[in-house]
């Protein structure tokens, strides 16, 4: 059924624009834009922004958020702890677990002001690292998960082959994620046939975990599969990994990787917290996008991404919630801004031309995560998918505010709760701030952590 929304302000790809009224064709694209007075049918709002792509997300590692928290025996707790503490986790995560998890990831993604995500699924095989009889057995939980949210969702299935550059074969908690060439074949093959039965919106692409995790043919073999879709890859995360890599590969990571594979706007590097001046200049100039993710980043102590710099040469960059310690929209991009300002001591450090760093903050993020996760998307404009958001301002702290000024208040000084109504791809998931399905995925999610932490 063909949709109106009449926003009284709305952020295109003009710009701002007062009294326009957006037009959802059945098959969720926007088939026109109209100025004027709203009609009777027509659903208003106050405030209409494009959709923002959550474009990393690991979304079982949600039921673990905030039981990390604590200083372990080693007593020099860093990213690499982290990963022990998280393995033991995933020893206890079912299917039926796994997909309940990421409904609720999905959920919260949607509340919070998220249309589409991109999940980096690496969580392939049974809990003792036999495969399922049907490898894409959690890959189908995923879209499952997808399809009851409604959600546009870009699936990223992960190739891990080995424990480090080393070529060390991985662990036995490591065994879940475990794939051969051959099988991640087999799972992108499957996940594609599955597409044919999903909205049409849900795209696929590849994720090579990471250098230390797959040897140069094997990184060429599963880029080889997606020959449209996006690729992802981890990369400078973590300092040790910078240094691993000059040793192994004789060349820093992103050097690396931009030496040896054509860097295009396919490509999301996600993290590239550890760059140097020479990998940031050939990321901007080669239009691969950089998923940054200042929440989970800053929580596992990485490090600071050196953001004004590389959008100084050109650079794209779009957000993601990766370990879902907290799921917030305006949270990633505040401590984006705020994560530069104490780098260089100075304020508005990623102000557009227009002089507001939340308008560049949201717009740029929203059109380069739309283009990341391989989505016709982010912008309120004629034959992309309605993958919109909607803000209340009358009655609340951003009453009176008009353009520009409602976003730098909403990102700077409030919150997600802000978010009215969602829409992904033309489907009305979020109204009144609430998913359609709230109660029962969140009742499904509280019993799986119940579960979870009584076995823990």
């Amino acid at each position: 059924m063909k949709q109106t929304i009449h926003a009284k302000q709305a952020l295109t790809s003009d710009g701002w624009v007062e009294n326009l009224s957006v037009s959802i064709d059945p098959n969720g694209t926007i088939s026109a834009l109209r100025h004027g007075s709203p009609k009777a049918s027509d659903e208003i709002v106050d405030v209409l922004l494009p959709g923002m792509a959550n474009v990393h997300s690991h979304s079982f590692q949600r039921a673990m958020a905030g039981l990390t928290e604590h200083r372990s025996a080693r007593n020099k707790d860093d990213f690499w702890s982290w990963r022990e503490l998280m393995y033991r986790f995933l020893a206890h995560l079912s299917p039926d677990d796994i997909q309940a998890i990421a409904a609720q990831v999905q959920l919260e993604s949607l509340e919070a002001g998220f249309t589409s995500i991109g999940e980096f699924h690496y969580l392939h095989h049974q809990i003792d690292g036999k495969p399922y009889a049907d490898i894409s057995e959690i890959s189908a939980r995923l879209f499952n998960a997808a399809n009851q949210t409604g959600i546009g969702f870009t699936h990223l299935p992960v190739l891990y082959m080995r424990g480090g550059f080393d070529d060390r074969p991985l662990t036995e908690e490591q065994g879940r994620f475990r794939c051969s060439i051959d099988q991640f074949a087999s799972l992108f093959e499957k996940s594609k046939s599955a597409l044919t039965d999903l909205p049409q919106d849900f795209t696929l692409g590849v994720a090579p975990h990471s250098l230390r995790a797959v040897n140069k043919e094997a990184l060429s073999s599963a880029i080889a599969l997606c020959t449209d879709g996006p690729v992802h890859i981890h990369i400078a995360e973590q300092t040790a990994e910078v240094e691993d890599a000059k040793e192994a590969l004789g060349a820093r990571p992103v050097e690396w990787l931009a030496n040896n594979v054509v860097l295009n706007d396919k490509w999301c590097l996600v993290h590239a917290t550890h760059m140097n001046a020479d990998e940031i200049k050939s990321v901007a100039t080669s239009n691969a996008s950089v998923g940054l993710c200042p929440i989970t980043e800053a929580n596992l102590g990485d490090g600071v991404f050196n953001a004004s710099e590389f959008i100084r040469a050109g650079g794209n960059f779009c957000v993601g919630s990766d370990s879902n310690i907290r799921i917030s929209l305006t949270e990633e991009l505040r401590l984006l801004e705020y994560s530069q300002r104490l780098h260089n001591r100075r304020r508005n450090v990623l102000a557009g031309v227009n002089g507001s760093c939340g308008r560049f903050l949201y717009q740029h993020a929203a059109q380069t995560g739309a283009r990341a996760i391989g989505r016709n998307a982010g912008e309120i404009a004629t034959g992309f998918f309605a993958d919109m958001i909607s803000l209340k301002t009358g009655g609340t702290e951003l009453e009176g505010l008009v353009g520009n000024q409602i976003l730098d208040s909403w990102i700077f000084a409030h919150d997600d709760r802000f978010v009215d109504n969602v829409w992904s791809a033309g489907r009305h998931v979020v109204r009144n701030g609430r998913h359609k399905d709230r109660d029962t995925i969140r009742n499904n999610f509280l019993s799986v952590i119940h579960n979870l932490r009584k076995s823990l």
